[in-house]
């Protein structure tokens, strides 16, 4: 067949996006144009992948939508599947057709060719469909690809007994692989976190009750339950993830803390345990660190245009503080680790505090806070001085010392970043004044602050426009002909959003700037409310505003919004 034209010119002609948005995907830092447009949410793999399928005069197959004979599954091997990443459709005479997601890989068509001795014919779908259906076709073949539910089950119905020394079998215990001879607990601890993984989980956790272990995964901020684990599985899902932490098993009466390394779903993982003791038995809580999530550009992040400008033009300049504030949780570090990559030059010296150092930045000089031996903060950044660097990051101001030490390093014509826990940006000025900081060195030294949330964005496969009710567009303060002009969305729940109308966050800020006449504010100890009224005057949008804005360009919804700020003001939103 004859081929078509560029695949990202197809998107254009078809009106999935707009030659800005390919622009902006095209110049996204550690990233390809298809990673770029799927991150912004302004193209979903299938719709490229069509787009591609297209160029090529290939067919699409949707994978979630058809059911494919044994009879077909059984003519591909499962290593060779798994391997190359392909999946057999269907068999026609010497022929088989098979769904790969990449159009220009010839040497594993040649293989497939050699290998099952017929003729290939290639359809295209998504990379994370074909490992989906991978998953569901094969997946009572192996140990490794045993599903959760079945191995819960299986523990359910059986009256076994499980020691606590969970180890390996023989095998090191730092081997934190799945090998088939492994003891049924090991298989199920690693597939609980494979399985969380491939949901995009970013903590999981593990609560001991009387009657049951319950099992819970952290998806798009919310927590999503899991099926429960018998009560006896507990002691030994513990036992094995302190082995493959290296904390001491013995120890049940402390909180412990500890970190695991672990090759899940395709890559390698970083996983941050806390365990703590509970009336009903020691509780896990495993955070995932996905080192793909820090790879984000500054034009990831979701900010509003006038914010984006302005907080550019903020990390440029030489010397100053800037804060960023909000809940655990809310995105800060992704943020700030955002910024660094940015700035981050063979001409810039970067140097960072932090407790813990949870991903690891090419090229920037990382500190852990370590408490027990004096490393504290404050002694981190008077350290770090005397290394000569031009950006420094501390971790978290939580007490005067601290707060200090990065006051004066900003002083001292270095640009410092710093998180601080507080729910709105105003407020960050009477906290650093309540630690004991002088109002004149927060005016002096402070350049913006800036507060944020993540919402959770709405599901681009199942969106749909939906009108919300006139008795909440009023209750907002939404002005009528805005309302009009709107764009509200919706999901209605599909396989790609696990039924809940939503997939992936994206940030809502507060950045407010400090003005001279803030600065005057801040000098003379003015109350939170006052400062507030006059950054609003000078263009900051609340949290509230920026989260409408994204509702109203159906981004988000308002449901989300509502869930994660609160309104104080009825505010003058304007689509942009």
């Amino acid at each position: 067949m004859a081929k078509s034209r560029d695949w990202t010119e197809i998107l254009v002609r078809r009106g999935v996006i707009g030659p800005d948005q390919l622009k902006e995907a095209a110049t996204s830092p550690n990233s390809t144009v298809e990673e770029a447009l799927v991150r912004l949410g302004y193209a979903d793999a299938d719709a490229i992948m069509k787009a591609k399928a297209e160029q090529h005069g290939l067919a699409f197959v949707e994978l979630r939508e058809i059911e494919i004979p044994p009879s077909v599954i059984e003519l591909v091997p499962e290593s060779l599947a798994r391997e190359n990443i392909v999946m057999p459709l269907a068999q026609e005479g010497g022929l088989i057709r098979v769904i790969m997601h990449d159009p220009l890989d010839f040497e594993t068509i040649d293989k497939l060719r050699f290998v099952l001795n017929r003729d290939i014919e290639v359809s295209l779908s998504p990379k994370e469909s074909i490992v989906e259906a991978i998953n569901k076709y094969y997946g009572s073949s192996t140990a490794e690809t045993e599903s959760v539910d079945s191995m819960l089950q299986e523990f359910t119905d059986t009256a076994i007994d499980f020691a606590e020394d969970v180890g390996t079998g023989g095998k090191s215990s730092t081997t934190n692989t799945l090998e088939e001879g492994d003891a049924p607990v090991i298989r199920l601890v690693h597939l609980i976190i494979q399985e969380a993984v491939q949901q995009r989980a970013s903590d999981i956790h593990i609560e001991p009750f009387a009657d049951r272990v319950r099992i819970r995964y952290r998806i798009d901020g919310v927590l999503i339950e899991r099926d429960n684990a018998p009560r006896r599985l507990l002691g030994a899902m513990v036992s094995r993830l302190k082995i493959m932490g290296q904390i001491d098993i013995a120890e049940k009466r402390r909180p412990q803390d500890g970190r695991i390394k672990i090759h899940a779903a395709g890559k390698d993982i970083d996983l941050r345990v806390s365990i703590i003791p509970t009336t009903h038995g020691q509780s896990v809580v495993m955070r995932i660190l996905d080192r793909d999530n820090i790879k984000v550009g500054l034009q990831d992040l979701g900010f509003g245009d006038d914010d984006w400008a302005r907080f550019k033009q903020l990390i440029k300049r030489p010397n100053g503080i800037l804060l960023v504030t909000g809940p655990t949780g809310s995105g800060k570090t992704t943020t700030l680790y955002a910024a660094l990559n940015e700035l981050n030059r063979p001409d810039v010296k970067i140097i960072t505090a932090e407790d813990p150092v949870e991903y690891y930045l090419p090229g920037v000089n990382q500190c852990e806070v370590k408490a027990k031996i004096g490393m504290t903060f404050a002694r981190i950044i008077r350290a770090m001085l005397r290394q000569n660097p031009n950006i420094l990051l501390v971790g978290e101001i939580r007490d005067l010392e601290t707060a200090e030490t990065a006051i004066q390093a900003s002083l001292t014509g270095h640009l410092v970043f710093s998180t601080l826990h507080t729910n709105d940006a105003p407020s960050a000025i009477t906290r650093l004044v309540d630690i004991g900081i002088q109002p004149f060195l927060v005016a002096s030294s402070v350049m913006a602050i800036m507060a944020q949330r993540l919402v959770r964005k709405v599901c681009p496969k199942c969106k749909v426009r939906y009108e919300p009710p006139a008795h909440v567009l009023n209750g907002l303060g939404l002005r009528p002909e805005i309302a009009k002009k709107a764009n509200f969305m919706k999901g209605k729940g599909c396989s790609n959003c696990n039924k809940t109308g939503y997939r992936g966050r994206m940030g809502i800020y507060e950045l407010m700037v400090m003005t001279s006449q803030v600065r005057e504010m801040a000098f003379k100890g003015e109350s939170t409310l006052n400062v507030r009224k006059m950054a609003r005057k000078q263009g900051m949008h609340t949290l509230f505003e920026d989260g409408m804005i994204k509702a109203l360009k159906g981004l988000t919804t308002i449901d989300e919004v509502l869930r994660i700020t609160q309104k104080e003001v009825a505010p003058d939103v304007a689509v942009k």
